[in-house]
């Protein structure tokens, strides 16, 4: 099947062209150009009555065009047919929007997934410090995506950020008392997840969150680490209030004090002044926060990934119908904690001015309800090891905790994406 491709380039440019010998130069008319062309070993006769054209449009300059015309036979029963290989390819579209549209739930899940197939992957990882570079990533492209204006939305919503304070540090403590009620055996599972209530909100995973919401980042930033200095001191009486009936529990404070230094404010503040040094950082980042998003997603994936590889042989000593129970009372308390604190704030804002109240903003709302709602592990597992079994043995104490630490970044996931879809449009221009 020989064959031919016929083609007509036409190539227009603007008035300011005043020579007809410059005109000659660039003005080109190929009326009968004849490419012959071969594909998966078949050539094309473009001169049929089947044939069909297809424009191109190709811009070198702003001030000129390229209009270029190719004529592709149709006929017969070509296996190089474009719109075969589109419906070839069909079907992975619905598989990749999805996998867009859920990226960080399902980055979490394939974390615990591979925890728990692959534990000695995870532990390896856990001896070369990788669990230390997920909080350093995530609070890097923090810094890097923190815009200076956000800095004085946070100052703004110095409310919304000192009733958080009060709710992480002073109020949710309080469903410990509830959750003591509870009998199950192991009955380290129940006190875990009591001590578990008394803890600061996490590190990382609450401020990556509310980011990909569409939150106020800055507010959240602020109320992590205050309440993670503040912690330092209120914590343990928490725990000997709630939890320890009387028992002595000290806290490592300088080690607990050192660890958020590093963790937080230096990457922290390393990423900031980089944005603030390079005018191109700026705007790179700001160009691709859609991609910076989900390198954020991808530190946060390395928590319970390495989490659950270290828990996955005490996982063996637990019946699993027990451990079920164990996971249903951590997703229980997480549930209800969103839910407190979400009554809690828009009955503030409802007394405080309605719709005109600062706690009525949709992303300081957002940022209080994500902070304010979740627990952090790593300073509970800090608390415990000091006490050296004065509440149970140390691993049963923690374990139901890793669960409940990862159900509450799985589930609040599923909240952000259900809270961001008309944010979608504004992140995809903006990558």
């Amino acid at each position: 099947m020989a064959g031919t491709i016929q083609a007509l380039i036409l190539t227009a440019f603007p008035a300011t062209t005043t020579t007809s010998s410059s005109r000659r130069r660039k003005f080109h008319h190929i009326s009968s150009l004849t490419f012959h062309a071969a594909l998966n070993g078949l050539s094309l006769n473009c001169n049929t009555r089947h044939s069909r054209f297809l424009p191109v449009t190709a811009c070198h300059r702003s001030d000129q065009r390229n209009y270029i015309w190719f004529q592709i036979d149709g006929s017969g029963s070509n296996p190089t047919n474009l719109s075969a290989l589109t419906k070839g390819l069909s079907w992975a579209q619905p598989i990749l929007k999805f996998a867009g549209n859920n990226f960080l739930p399902l980055v979490l899940i394939t974390g615990v997934t591979l925890g728990l197939t692959y534990p000695s992957l995870g532990c390896l990882a856990e001896r070369y410090s990788v669990s230390k570079l997920g909080p350093f990533g995530i609070f890097i492209l923090s810094g890097l995506m923190l815009r200076s204006k956000e800095i004085g939305a946070a100052a703004e919503a110095w409310p919304v950020g000192l009733f958080g304070l009060v709710s992480i540090l002073f109020l949710t403590p309080y469903f410990s008392k509830a959750i003591l009620q509870v009998q199950l055996q192991p009955q380290e599972f129940i006190t875990g997840l009591a001590v578990f209530c008394c803890m600061p909100t996490t590190l990382s995973s609450g401020v990556a969150l509310t980011q990909l919401a569409g939150g106020n980042s800055a507010l959240a930033l602020a109320m992590t680490v205050i309440s993670n200095l503040l912690g330092i001191f209120i914590v343990p009486l928490s725990i000997t209030k709630y939890v320890a009936d009387g028992v002595g529990v000290t806290v490592p404070t300088k080690q607990l004090f050192k660890s958020l230094v590093l963790t937080i404010l230096v990457p922290l503040i390393l990423g900031k002044v980089l944005r603030e040094s390079f005018k191109g950082v700026a705007d790179f980042v700001d160009g691709n926060r859609k991609l910076f998003s989900r390198l954020n997603a991808f530190f946060l994936s390395l928590v319970p990934w390495i989490q659950v590889s270290k828990s996955s042989s005490l996982l063996l000593m637990v019946k699993p119908r027990v451990f079920l129970i164990a996971i249903g009372l951590g997703t229980l308390l997480h549930l209800s904690l969103l839910l407190f604190n979400t009554v809690a704030v828009r009955s503030i804002s409802a007394i405080s001015g309605g719709s005109k109240s600062i706690f009525a903003r949709e992303e300081n709302a957002n940022a209080f309800v994500l902070i304010a709602s979740q627990k952090t592990l790593p300073v509970m597992v800090a608390v415990i090891e000091p006490l050296c079994g004065a509440l149970g043995e140390s691993g049963l104490l923690i374990l139901p905790c890793v669960a409940a630490h990862l159900n509450q970044i799985i589930l609040d996931s599923f909240l952000v994406n259900f809270w961001r879809p008309k944010d979608n449009s504004n992140n995809i221009k903006s990558a």
